[in-house]
């Protein structure tokens, strides 16, 4: 019987990225190698998450309860003008405070004010644009910001798992040929998956107006930042 060939490679990404999970302690086999390698996969984002509050104070709550449901239906209005149902958007919170005046030596109430915070989560980026610029022009909420997202993080896994597994199967092949042999079956195989999910802070955005006709938009010609999405893997092979 041939001496048993075992080998433990280990890839840094570039970046000098590095992984500090612990090995699977594996038995030495006749004839196998093993080794080890990581794999990453830049995915760009697939969802917009548009956030914005709707804003009313009056004298009474009365008045500002009905004044933040007109504002509120004109939302639902702007949403089914551009092809989305009002029940894709989220209530994050909906508050009706009152407003006090602590200039006097005694707080005097002046006002009550309602607050509603809306999340849209948008898939064709395309929408994006009309809906900011009629809910600005509405002039019915505040406080807008646009943040991109990866939703559908399982893809990216699964092409970071093979890009891991190319570059293990590739150092395998390597060792084998350096040793007059030649790679045969995959006998055992553990993977890791981490994702490197860069927080972007959340800006108000400006009002768009007659701007957003004359001008290109500010992101014109850049690069979406995208989501890294690291695999470990390790696999030990026959040789033949």
């Amino acid at each position: 019987m041939k001496a048993a060939v075992t080998l433990l490679v280990v890839s840094l990404l570039a970046g000098g990225l590095a992984f500090g999970q612990d090995h699977p302690t594996i038995t030495a086999q006749p004839n196998t190698v093993f080794v080890g390698a990581d794999g990453k996969f830049e995915a760009n984002p697939d969802t917009a998450l548009v956030q914005f509050n709707i804003s009313a104070q009056e004298d009474n709550s009365r008045a500002a309860y009905d004044r933040a449901s007109k504002a509120a239906e004109q939302v639902r209005q702007i949403l089914r003008s551009n092809g989305i149902e009002p029940t894709a958007a989220q209530l994050g919170y909906f508050s009706i405070e009152p407003v006090y005046d602590y200039n006097k030596a005694k707080r005097k109430l002046v006002a009550y004010r309602v607050n509603v915070n809306v999340s849209l989560k948008l898939k064709d980026f395309a929408k994006i644009a009309p809906i900011v610029q009629q809910l600005s022009d509405g002039d019915v909420t505040d406080e807008q910001s646009i943040t991109y997202q990866l939703d559908d993080v399982e893809a990216a896994k699964t092409k970071a798992v093979e890009d891991a597994y190319r570059r293990a199967r590739a150092s395998a092949e390597a060792v084998a040929r350096a040793g007059g042999r030649t790679l045969g079956e995959l006998a055992y195989a553990s993977v890791d998956t981490f994702e490197n999910v860069r927080p972007m802070p959340m800006q108000p955005m400006a009002r768009m107006g007659a701007m957003a006709q004359s001008a290109a938009a500010p992101t014109e010609q850049f690069s979406p930042q995208t989501t890294s999405v690291t695999a470990h893997v390790n696999a030990m092979f026959t040789l033949k």
